[in-house]
Protein backbone atom coordinates (compact mmCIF):
# COMPACT_ATOMS: atom_id res chain seq x y z
CA UNK A 1 0.00 0.00 0.00
CA UNK A 2 1.21 4.12 -0.56
CA UNK A 3 2.40 4.87 3.05
CA UNK A 4 -0.03 7.81 4.06
CA UNK A 5 2.24 10.04 6.52
CA UNK A 6 0.26 11.64 9.16
CA UNK A 7 2.81 12.62 11.90
CA UNK A 8 3.63 16.21 10.50
CA UNK A 9 3.87 17.17 14.07
CA UNK A 10 7.27 15.05 14.22
CA UNK A 11 8.58 17.12 10.96
CA UNK A 12 7.39 18.17 7.85
CA UNK A 13 8.88 17.45 4.12
CA UNK A 14 11.76 20.49 3.02
CA UNK A 15 9.37 22.30 0.63
CA UNK A 16 11.05 22.61 -2.97
CA UNK A 17 11.28 26.33 -2.68
CA UNK A 18 13.46 25.97 0.14
CA UNK A 19 15.68 23.71 -1.35
CA UNK A 20 16.01 25.87 -4.10
CA UNK A 21 17.04 28.95 -2.22
CA UNK A 22 19.65 26.78 0.20
CA UNK A 23 21.00 25.35 -3.61
CA UNK A 24 21.77 29.13 -4.79
CA UNK A 25 23.21 29.71 -1.29
CA UNK A 26 25.61 26.62 -1.11
CA UNK A 27 26.44 27.85 -4.76
CA UNK A 28 27.25 31.43 -3.95
CA UNK A 29 30.37 29.43 -1.78
CA UNK A 30 29.78 32.14 0.66
CA UNK A 31 32.80 32.54 3.70
CA UNK A 32 33.03 32.70 7.00
CA UNK A 33 30.61 35.82 8.46
CA UNK A 34 33.04 36.26 11.25
CA UNK A 35 35.79 36.96 8.71
CA UNK A 36 36.81 40.22 8.42
CA UNK A 37 38.15 40.64 5.06
CA UNK A 38 35.71 41.51 2.01
CA UNK A 39 34.51 37.37 1.38
CA UNK A 40 33.47 37.51 5.16
CA UNK A 41 31.66 40.97 5.13
CA UNK A 42 29.62 39.94 2.38
CA UNK A 43 28.79 36.79 4.19
CA UNK A 44 27.68 38.77 7.26
CA UNK A 45 25.73 40.75 4.90
CA UNK A 46 23.58 38.41 3.57
CA UNK A 47 23.44 36.31 7.17
CA UNK A 48 22.19 39.91 8.76
CA UNK A 49 19.80 40.72 6.09
CA UNK A 50 17.78 36.93 6.59
CA UNK A 51 17.90 37.81 10.70
CA UNK A 52 16.17 40.60 10.38
CA UNK A 53 13.75 39.23 8.00
CA UNK A 54 12.99 36.38 9.88
CA UNK A 55 12.94 38.94 13.01
CA UNK A 56 10.47 41.11 10.45
CA UNK A 57 8.24 37.81 9.74
CA UNK A 58 7.91 37.18 13.37
CA UNK A 59 6.95 40.97 14.52
CA UNK A 60 10.25 41.46 16.50
CA UNK A 61 11.75 45.07 16.86
CA UNK A 62 14.45 45.57 15.44
CA UNK A 63 15.41 49.14 15.95
CA UNK A 64 15.34 51.57 19.09
CA UNK A 65 18.34 51.46 21.30
CA UNK A 66 17.33 48.13 22.73
CA UNK A 67 16.31 46.16 19.59
CA UNK A 68 14.52 42.82 19.96
CA UNK A 69 17.25 39.71 19.29
CA UNK A 70 17.36 36.45 16.88
CA UNK A 71 19.52 33.86 17.74
CA UNK A 72 19.81 31.17 15.73
CA UNK A 73 20.57 27.89 17.00
CA UNK A 74 20.51 24.31 15.61
CA UNK A 75 16.61 23.50 16.75
CA UNK A 76 13.61 24.08 19.01
CA UNK A 77 15.22 21.85 21.63
CA UNK A 78 18.72 23.87 21.54
CA UNK A 79 16.71 27.00 21.61
CA UNK A 80 14.28 25.77 24.63
CA UNK A 81 17.09 24.65 26.87
CA UNK A 82 19.27 28.16 25.91
CA UNK A 83 16.47 30.31 27.29
CA UNK A 84 15.75 27.79 30.52
CA UNK A 85 19.03 27.68 31.71
CA UNK A 86 20.08 31.03 30.15
CA UNK A 87 17.80 33.39 31.71
CA UNK A 88 17.52 31.53 34.99
CA UNK A 89 21.66 31.73 34.72
CA UNK A 90 20.72 35.63 35.68
CA UNK A 91 20.42 35.59 39.30
CA UNK A 92 22.77 35.66 41.02
CA UNK A 93 23.50 31.80 41.45
CA UNK A 94 21.22 30.90 43.99
CA UNK A 95 18.50 28.48 43.05
CA UNK A 96 15.14 30.41 42.61
CA UNK A 97 11.51 28.82 41.24
CA UNK A 98 10.65 28.03 37.46
CA UNK A 99 6.68 27.62 36.25
CA UNK A 100 5.96 25.71 33.51
CA UNK A 101 2.35 24.45 31.99
CA UNK A 102 1.39 20.73 32.93
CA UNK A 103 1.59 20.25 28.78
CA UNK A 104 5.26 21.39 27.66
CA UNK A 105 7.35 19.45 25.31
CA UNK A 106 10.09 16.68 26.63
CA UNK A 107 12.55 19.38 25.65
CA UNK A 108 11.26 22.15 27.86
CA UNK A 109 10.36 19.36 31.16
CA UNK A 110 13.39 18.25 31.13
CA UNK A 111 15.67 21.10 31.47
CA UNK A 112 13.12 22.35 34.26
CA UNK A 113 13.56 19.06 36.23
CA UNK A 114 17.33 19.50 35.93
CA UNK A 115 16.90 22.91 37.38
CA UNK A 116 14.95 21.06 40.29
CA UNK A 117 18.12 18.79 40.58
CA UNK A 118 20.08 21.65 41.22
CA UNK A 119 17.87 22.93 44.09
CA UNK A 120 15.71 24.72 42.42
CA UNK A 121 11.79 24.80 42.46
CA UNK A 122 9.38 23.30 40.02
CA UNK A 123 5.77 24.57 40.04
CA UNK A 124 3.54 23.56 37.21
CA UNK A 125 0.85 25.51 35.96
CA UNK A 126 -2.29 23.30 35.75
CA UNK A 127 -5.09 22.62 32.12
CA UNK A 128 -8.55 22.73 32.29
CA UNK A 129 -10.30 19.46 30.55
CA UNK A 130 -9.60 21.09 27.27
CA UNK A 131 -6.20 20.77 27.57
CA UNK A 132 -5.96 24.32 27.90
CA UNK A 133 -3.30 26.18 30.77
CA UNK A 134 -5.48 27.58 33.45
CA UNK A 135 -4.74 31.54 33.52
CA UNK A 136 -6.51 32.04 36.79
CA UNK A 137 -3.86 29.97 38.60
CA UNK A 138 -0.68 31.84 37.01
CA UNK A 139 -0.61 34.51 39.52
CA UNK A 140 -0.75 32.28 43.12
CA UNK A 141 2.20 30.53 41.65
CA UNK A 142 4.38 33.74 41.31
CA UNK A 143 6.92 34.16 44.03
CA UNK A 144 9.48 36.81 44.60
CA UNK A 145 12.22 34.22 43.55
CA UNK A 146 10.45 33.00 40.57
CA UNK A 147 12.92 33.45 37.95
CA UNK A 148 10.94 32.44 34.54
CA UNK A 149 7.63 31.07 33.52
CA UNK A 150 7.39 28.95 30.01
CA UNK A 151 4.29 27.75 28.74
CA UNK A 152 3.97 26.29 24.89
CA UNK A 153 2.27 28.47 22.20
CA UNK A 154 0.41 25.31 21.29
CA UNK A 155 0.45 21.60 22.94
CA UNK A 156 2.49 19.12 20.15
CA UNK A 157 -0.16 16.08 21.58
CA UNK A 158 -3.18 17.85 20.80
CA UNK A 159 -2.95 21.24 18.54
CA UNK A 160 -4.80 23.27 21.56
CA UNK A 161 -3.62 27.15 21.13
CA UNK A 162 -2.14 28.20 24.83
CA UNK A 163 -3.71 31.87 26.47
CA UNK A 164 0.04 32.89 26.39
CA UNK A 165 -1.08 36.97 25.83
CA UNK A 166 -2.85 36.77 29.03
CA UNK A 167 -0.85 34.49 30.91
CA UNK A 168 2.47 36.67 29.51
CA UNK A 169 0.59 39.99 30.69
CA UNK A 170 0.49 38.69 34.32
CA UNK A 171 3.75 37.72 34.04
CA UNK A 172 5.48 41.63 32.94
CA UNK A 173 2.93 42.70 35.92
CA UNK A 174 4.55 40.97 38.18
CA UNK A 175 8.00 41.14 36.78
CA UNK A 176 8.90 38.18 35.76
CA UNK A 177 10.29 36.70 32.53
CA UNK A 178 8.10 34.44 29.87
CA UNK A 179 9.51 31.94 27.30
CA UNK A 180 7.05 30.36 24.90
CA UNK A 181 7.69 27.39 22.68
CA UNK A 182 6.36 27.83 19.35
CA UNK A 183 7.85 25.41 17.79
CA UNK A 184 4.71 23.86 16.71
CA UNK A 185 2.94 26.81 15.92
CA UNK A 186 5.19 28.85 14.32
CA UNK A 187 4.28 28.29 10.25
CA UNK A 188 0.62 27.45 11.19
CA UNK A 189 -0.55 30.42 13.20
CA UNK A 190 0.12 34.03 12.74
CA UNK A 191 3.05 34.71 14.71
CA UNK A 192 3.84 38.53 16.39
CA UNK A 193 6.28 38.70 18.90
CA UNK A 194 5.96 42.12 20.31
CA UNK A 195 1.91 41.53 20.40
CA UNK A 196 2.44 38.49 22.68
CA UNK A 197 3.91 39.83 25.45
CA UNK A 198 6.78 37.48 25.66
CA UNK A 199 10.48 37.49 26.74
CA UNK A 200 11.74 34.96 24.67
CA UNK A 201 10.10 32.35 21.42
CA UNK A 202 11.62 29.37 20.10
CA UNK A 203 11.22 27.74 16.88
CA UNK A 204 12.20 25.19 14.19
CA UNK A 205 12.66 25.60 10.69
CA UNK A 206 11.77 21.64 9.99
CA UNK A 207 8.48 21.76 11.86
CA UNK A 208 7.22 24.45 8.59
CA UNK A 209 8.79 22.25 5.79
CA UNK A 210 12.25 24.70 6.34
CA UNK A 211 15.29 22.84 6.82
CA UNK A 212 16.34 20.26 9.46
CA UNK A 213 19.23 21.38 11.86
CA UNK A 214 18.39 24.98 12.15
CA UNK A 215 16.21 26.85 15.05
CA UNK A 216 15.78 30.23 16.26
CA UNK A 217 15.38 32.13 19.59
CA UNK A 218 13.78 35.80 19.63
CA UNK A 219 14.79 37.62 22.97
CA UNK A 220 13.13 40.72 23.91
CA UNK A 221 15.58 43.87 24.24
CA UNK A 222 17.48 44.12 27.35
CA UNK A 223 16.49 40.67 28.40
CA UNK A 224 19.40 39.10 30.46
CA UNK A 225 19.89 36.01 29.56
CA UNK A 226 23.52 33.83 29.71
CA UNK A 227 25.34 31.44 27.22
CA UNK A 228 24.80 27.86 27.64
CA UNK A 229 28.14 26.87 24.91
CA UNK A 230 31.33 28.72 24.86
CA UNK A 231 33.80 28.57 22.18
CA UNK A 232 33.22 32.11 20.24
CA UNK A 233 32.18 35.49 20.52
CA UNK A 234 28.97 34.74 17.22
CA UNK A 235 25.61 36.00 18.01
CA UNK A 236 26.53 38.51 21.01
CA UNK A 237 28.70 36.04 22.32
CA UNK A 238 25.09 34.14 22.92
CA UNK A 239 25.49 31.36 20.83
CA UNK A 240 29.27 30.10 19.83
CA UNK A 241 29.80 28.81 16.40
CA UNK A 242 29.98 29.48 12.63
CA UNK A 243 26.14 30.44 11.91
CA UNK A 244 25.01 28.26 9.02
CA UNK A 245 23.72 30.73 6.18
CA UNK A 246 22.32 28.49 3.80
CA UNK A 247 19.92 26.61 6.52
CA UNK A 248 18.92 30.58 8.13
CA UNK A 249 18.34 31.03 4.58
CA UNK A 250 16.39 27.85 4.15
CA UNK A 251 14.47 28.63 6.97
CA UNK A 252 13.50 32.32 5.29
CA UNK A 253 12.22 30.91 2.66
CA UNK A 254 9.95 28.58 4.37
CA UNK A 255 8.89 30.95 6.75
CA UNK A 256 8.09 33.27 3.65
CA UNK A 257 6.05 30.78 1.93
CA UNK A 258 3.96 29.78 4.79
CA UNK A 259 3.25 33.39 5.49
CA UNK A 260 2.09 33.66 1.92
CA UNK A 261 -0.26 30.70 2.21
CA UNK A 262 -1.00 30.57 5.38
CA UNK A 263 -4.98 31.34 5.16
CA UNK A 264 -6.29 29.24 2.13
CA UNK A 265 -3.46 26.16 3.97
CA UNK A 266 -5.81 26.60 7.56
CA UNK A 267 -9.04 26.54 5.30
CA UNK A 268 -8.24 23.51 3.55
CA UNK A 269 -6.34 21.77 6.77
CA UNK A 270 -9.42 22.57 9.12
CA UNK A 271 -11.41 21.00 6.10
CA UNK A 272 -9.38 18.30 5.54
CA UNK A 273 -9.09 17.49 9.82
CA UNK A 274 -12.87 17.54 9.91
CA UNK A 275 -13.37 14.99 7.03
CA UNK A 276 -11.26 12.43 8.87
CA UNK A 277 -12.56 12.95 12.12
CA UNK A 278 -16.14 12.77 11.26
CA UNK A 279 -15.09 9.99 8.43
CA UNK A 280 -13.74 7.96 11.90
CA UNK A 281 -16.94 9.07 14.40
CA UNK A 282 -19.55 7.61 11.75
CA UNK A 283 -17.50 4.32 11.66
CA UNK A 284 -15.63 3.91 15.11
CA UNK A 285 -18.39 3.24 18.23
CA UNK A 286 -16.86 5.01 21.28
CA UNK A 287 -13.91 7.85 19.27
CA UNK A 288 -13.04 10.54 21.37
CA UNK A 289 -11.48 13.65 20.61
CA UNK A 290 -9.16 15.35 22.69
CA UNK A 291 -9.32 19.13 22.56
CA UNK A 292 -11.80 19.43 20.38
CA UNK A 293 -13.70 22.44 22.53
CA UNK A 294 -10.83 24.50 22.64
CA UNK A 295 -8.58 26.60 19.67
CA UNK A 296 -6.60 23.64 18.06
CA UNK A 297 -3.75 24.02 15.63
CA UNK A 298 -5.93 23.22 12.06
CA UNK A 299 -3.61 20.22 11.53
CA UNK A 300 -3.86 18.31 14.76
CA UNK A 301 -5.98 15.32 15.45
CA UNK A 302 -5.28 13.21 19.13
CA UNK A 303 -8.38 10.61 19.19
CA UNK A 304 -8.59 7.61 21.49
CA UNK A 305 -10.25 4.27 20.55
CA UNK A 306 -11.64 3.28 23.55
CA UNK A 307 -10.94 -0.49 24.57
CA UNK A 308 -8.17 -0.73 22.49
CA UNK A 309 -4.06 -0.16 23.38
CA UNK A 310 -2.49 2.85 21.02
CA UNK A 311 0.90 0.98 21.23
CA UNK A 312 -0.93 -2.04 19.21
CA UNK A 313 -2.98 -0.01 16.85
CA UNK A 314 0.18 2.46 16.11
CA UNK A 315 2.15 -1.06 14.80
CA UNK A 316 -1.04 -2.26 12.99
CA UNK A 317 -1.38 0.83 11.30
CA UNK A 318 2.20 1.26 10.16
CA UNK A 319 1.25 -2.45 8.71
CA UNK A 320 -0.78 -0.84 6.24
CA UNK A 321 1.11 1.91 5.67
CA UNK A 322 -0.10 4.89 8.12
CA UNK A 323 2.15 6.93 10.16
CA UNK A 324 0.91 8.60 13.11
CA UNK A 325 2.11 8.73 16.79
CA UNK A 326 1.36 7.53 20.52
CA UNK A 327 3.32 8.51 23.46
CA UNK A 328 6.86 9.38 23.95
CA UNK A 329 9.88 6.72 23.61
CA UNK A 330 12.36 6.59 26.62
CA UNK A 331 15.31 5.36 26.41
CA UNK A 332 14.53 1.86 27.19
CA UNK A 333 12.16 1.83 23.89
CA UNK A 334 8.90 1.36 25.91
CA UNK A 335 6.27 4.22 25.48
CA UNK A 336 5.08 6.49 28.71
CA UNK A 337 1.32 7.89 28.76
CA UNK A 338 1.14 10.93 27.34
CA UNK A 339 1.73 13.73 30.26
CA UNK A 340 -0.74 16.09 28.08
CA UNK A 341 -3.83 14.28 28.53
CA UNK A 342 -2.87 13.13 32.06
CA UNK A 343 -2.49 16.71 32.80
CA UNK A 344 -6.65 17.18 31.65
CA UNK A 345 -7.82 14.81 33.90
CA UNK A 346 -8.56 12.22 31.61
CA UNK A 347 -8.85 7.97 32.61
CA UNK A 348 -5.38 6.22 32.11
CA UNK A 349 -7.29 3.86 30.19
CA UNK A 350 -8.49 6.64 27.75
CA UNK A 351 -4.99 7.93 27.62
CA UNK A 352 -3.76 4.68 26.87
CA UNK A 353 -6.37 4.52 24.20
CA UNK A 354 -5.21 7.48 22.26
CA UNK A 355 -3.01 8.39 18.93
CA UNK A 356 -2.05 11.60 17.74
CA UNK A 357 -2.48 12.35 13.98
CA UNK A 358 -1.15 15.58 12.35
CA UNK A 359 -1.67 16.43 8.15
CA UNK A 360 0.85 18.42 6.36
CA UNK A 361 0.55 20.67 3.27
CA UNK A 362 0.48 18.43 1.12
CA UNK A 363 -2.37 16.32 2.19
CA UNK A 364 -5.27 15.65 0.24
CA UNK A 365 -8.59 14.66 0.79
CA UNK A 366 -8.00 11.55 -1.18
CA UNK A 367 -5.49 10.84 1.32
CA UNK A 368 -7.98 11.49 4.25
CA UNK A 369 -10.77 8.91 2.33
CA UNK A 370 -8.31 6.08 2.24
CA UNK A 371 -6.55 6.87 5.63
CA UNK A 372 -10.07 6.76 7.14
CA UNK A 373 -10.46 3.67 5.35
CA UNK A 374 -7.61 1.71 6.56
CA UNK A 375 -7.79 2.99 10.06
CA UNK A 376 -11.48 1.83 10.52
CA UNK A 377 -10.53 -1.65 8.72
CA UNK A 378 -7.73 -1.63 11.45
CA UNK A 379 -9.74 -1.05 14.29
CA UNK A 380 -12.43 -3.60 13.66
CA UNK A 381 -10.07 -6.30 12.87
CA UNK A 382 -8.19 -5.66 16.33
CA UNK A 383 -11.65 -5.30 18.01
CA UNK A 384 -13.06 -8.68 16.26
Amino acid sequence: MEPICLDHNATTPTRPEVVQAMVDCYRQGYANPASQHLLGQKAKRRLEDAREAIGQLLGLELGGRTPDRLIFTSGGTESNCLAIFGITATGGGAPGRIVISAIEHASVIEPAEHLLDRGWRLDSLGVDASGAARIERLDPLLAPETRLVCVTLANHDTGVVQPVAELAAICRSRGVPMHTDAVQAAGKLPIDFRRLGVDALSLAAHKFQGPPGIGALALRGGVAIRPIHYGGHQQWGLRPGTEPIPLVVGMLAALEVSQRERQACLRRLEALRARFENGLRRAVPGLLVHGHQAQRLPHVSNLAFSGLDAQLLLMALDQVGIACSVGSACASGSVELSPTLLAMGLPRDIVRASLRFSLGADTSQEDIDEAVRRIVQVVRSVRG
